[in-house]
């Protein structure tokens, strides 16, 4: 079966929940991180305690994750349940599973764009006096 007929046949609906698990992949693997780390860095600022924001972000980081990761677990079985109703095989949890490592990848290149261009860090240390 070609690429096209398969896409047809997966429908708009299944084409939004994996856009949907797109969006909360990349959420997992930057959203949460960063939105974690300005919240400690404002616990910080205010009690001047480091060790009050490592335990909030920890806590805040641990929470996210038990939110995100069944949710997403869910949308990934509604996306099998739709395979299933327009009569393609159940491959199990393929869609998730591709879902998350284009989003990783997404993350790990955003990051070394990040990182080598926009941060200011060189990639390379310059200062080692030789």
């Amino acid at each position: 079966m070609n690429a096209r007929r398969r896409i047809a046949l997966t429908g708009a609906s299944g084409m939004i929940l994996v856009t949907i698990m797109l969006g909360g992949g990349l959420l997992l693997w930057v959203g949460v991180p960063v939105g974690w780390l300005y919240v400690g860095s404002q616990v910080q600022g205010e009690t001047g305690s480091l060790g009050a924001a490592l335990a909030v972000m920890m806590v805040g980081v641990l929470a996210s994750i038990l939110v995100i990761v069944p949710v997403l677990g869910w949308l990934d079985h509604r996306h099998s349940q739709l395979r299933v109703a327009r009569g393609l095989d159940d491959h199990g949890q393929t869609a998730l599973e591709a879902v998350m490592t284009v989003s990783a990848g997404i993350a790990i290149v955003g990051f070394g764009v990040w990182f080598l261009f926009l941060s200011g860090a060189s990639p390379l240390p310059t200062g080692l006096g030789i």
